[in-house]
C-alpha cells in the first residue's frame, strides 16, 4: 500500500456535470480531483476492510464540486452573518497592496496599534498609505496580527519561505509508527467510517471541511472549541454533520476530559502552529503516551520549513504573499488585487486532509506503519498554481435550485438548504446524519 502523495490519475475515476468556475488558475480542476482524492482513498480503505468484493467506482460531478469550494448551506428565510471584519481587506500601500485579517478581535487590535489609527475603513486606509507592504507586514506579524503584502508569482518563487514550500512535499508525512485499529463491526460498504472516532482541533476554513467531508461517510466527529468562541459567517456551513463542545484546556477539569477523549480517539485532525500544541502540554511525545493508536493530520498556512513556518495565516493571505492575487489582478486587467473566486487553497487543503486520514486507516488496516500527515495551504498554493485548465462549461457564478438537495436542513440556526453531494462511489454517497449545529451545543463525550 502507498500513502497519498499527491491527486489521483483522471483516468481512475469518472467526472460527470460540467462548468467552470471563472480564475486564471484551474480551480475547477482543482475542485474535482481534491475531491476525487477523497474518493479513491475511500475506495482503497473500503478494499482493505474487505467491505466491498470489488473496488468501488469513483465519480465526481464538477459543477458540484466547484460550488461546494463555497458556501454549501443556504440559509431559508434568515441570513447568515458576514464572514469578515468592517476592516478586513486589500488596502493600497505605498508600494502595492496589503491585505489585512481583522476577523478575530487580537488580531484586529494588533492592526490598528501598528497603524496607530481609529477602528474605521477610512482611518485605516489613509494610515496603510504611509506604509512599505514589506514594512507593515512584518510589523503586523511581530505585534501578534496577521497581514500580506501582495508579492508576484515570481517574487514568491524567490523568497525564502517560497523557496522552502516549493520543495517540500503536497503531503509531508512524518514519525511514522505502528497503530492498532479499534474494531468498528459497524462499518458497512454503504458508511465504511461508521464507528470511527474523529476528534476535531480546527477553525477556517480547511480543517473543518475535513472533518466535515469525514462525517459525510458516517465518522463521529467531536469539535473541541474553548467556551464562548464562535465563527458565526462559516459555522452553519462548515459544522455539518459533527457534535460541537467547549473545552477551556487551562482548566484541569477540562484538561482530563480533554485527555479521556483524545485516548479514545481514532484520529487527530488540528490546525495548530508548530509548537502550540506543546505550550499547552500536549507535545507529539504526550499525544503518543495518551493516544498510542491514534492517527493525525494536521495543517498550517505557510508550511513546515522555512522562516515563515510558524507564521500565522489565512486562504486569503497565502493568495496574496504567493502571486495568485496578482497573477489575478493580470488576468482579470483590474487595477487592484483579484483573489480566487472562492477560497480554493482551504477547500482543496481540507479535502487532502480527509482523503490523507483515509489513507492513514488504510496503512493501519494492513499492518503498516502510519506517519503523521502534515499539509499547507502555500503548498496546496503551488500545487494549485502547476496546474493545467482543461475544464469545459460555462462559467460558475452561482448555485441554482437544482443544485440543492430536495429535502431541508434543519440546523441550529434555522432552516436551509445543502447543495446535493458532489462525491460518489458505486458503494456508498455521501451523506450526514446530524444537521449543522451551534459551537458549544454537545457533551463532551464520545456516544
Amino acid at each position: 500500500m502507498t500513502l497519498l502523495r499527491t491527486l489521483p490519475d483522471p483516468a481512475t475515476y469518472k467526472v460527470t456535470g460540467s462548468g467552470q468556475l471563472p480564475s486564471a488558475f484551474a480551480v475547477t480542476e482543482l475542485a474535482t480531483a481534491s475531491l476525487a482524492a477523497v474518493g479513491s482513498e475511500l475506495a482503497g480503505l473500503i478494499r482493505a476492510l474487505d467491505l466491498a468484493k470489488q473496488q468501488p467506482q469513483i465519480t465526481v460531478h464538477q459543477r458540484l464540486a466547484s460550488l461546494w469550494y463555497g458556501y454549501s448551506f443556504r440559509p431559508s428565510g434568515w441570513d447568515m452573518p458576514s464572514l469578515w471584519d468592517a476592516i478586513a481587506g486589500n488596502y493600497q500601500c505605498a508600494d502595492g497592496w496589503i491585505r489585512l485579517h481583522t476577523n478575530l478581535p487580537h488580531h484586529r487590535a494588533a492592526a490598528l496599534q501598528v497603524l496607530d489609527c481609529a477602528n474605521t475603513r477610512d482611518a485605516v486606509t489613509t494610515a496603510v498609505r504611509k506604509w512599505q507592504g514589506d514594512a507593515l507586514e512584518g510589523a503586523i506579524v511581530d505585534g501578534g496580527g496577521v497581514a500580506a503584502a501582495m508579492r508576484s508569482q515570481s517574487d514568491w518563487l524567490t523568497h525564502a519561505q517560497g523557496q522552502a514550500v516549493t520543495s517540500d512535499p503536497l503531503i509531508d508525512w512524518v514519525a511514522p509508527r505502528t497503530v492498532a485499529m479499534r474494531p468498528r463491526p459497524q462499518a458497512t460498504a454503504e458508511r465504511p467510517l461508521a464507528g470511527l472516532r474523529v476528534l476535531d482541533l480546527t477553525r477556517v476554513l480547511a480543517g473543518p471541511i475535513a472533518t466535515r467531508t469525514l462525517a459525510g461517510f458516517g465518522a463521529e466527529v467531536l469539535r473541541i472549541d474553548p467556551p464562548g468562541w464562535d465563527e458565526p459567517g462559516v459555522i452553519p456551513d462548515i459544522s455539518l454533520g459533527k457534535r460541537c463542545t467547549y473545552l477551556d484546556l487551562c482548566h484541569a477539569q477540562d484538561r482530563r476530559t480533554f485527555e479521556t477523549l483524545l485516548a479514545n480517539a481514532d484520529v487527530l485532525v488540528h490546525g495548530y502552529r508548530p509548537g502550540a500544541l506543546d505550550g499547552l502540554g500536549y507535545d507529539l511525545e504526550a499525544r503518543g503516551q495518551l493516544a498510542p493508536n491514534l492517527i493525525e493530520v494536521t495543517l498550517n498556512a505557510y508550511g513546515w520549513s522555512g522562516p515563515w513556518a510558524n507564521r500565522r495565516g489565512f486562504d486569503s493571505l497565502v493568495q496574496m504573499s504567493s502571486g495568485i492575487a496578482e497573477a489575478g489582478r493580470r488576468w482579470s486587467g483590474s487595477d487592484i488585487p483579484t483573489p480566487l473566486p472562492v477560497q480554493a487553497l482551504d477547500h482543496a487543503t481540507g479535502y487532502l486532509m480527509a482523503a490523507t486520514v483515509l489513507s492513514a486507516l488504510t496503512a493501519a488496516t494492513q499492518g503498516n506503519p502510519v506517519p503523521q500527515a502534515r499539509l499547507s495551504l502555500a503548498r496546496t498554493a503551488t500545487l494549485l498554481a502547476d496546474l493545467s485548465k482543461d475544464a469545459v462549461g460555462s462559467d460558475i457564478t452561482s448555485a441554482q435550485n437544482s443544485d440543492f438537495a430536495a429535502l431541508p436542513e434543519h440546523s441550529g440556526w434555522g432552516i436551509g438548504q445543502r447543495l446535493t453531494a458532489p462525491l460518489s462511489l458505486s458503494t456508498t454517497s455521501m451523506s450526514w446524519d446530524l444537521p449543522a449545529s451551534q459551537l458549544g451545543t454537545s457533551g463532551a463525550i464520545w456516544l
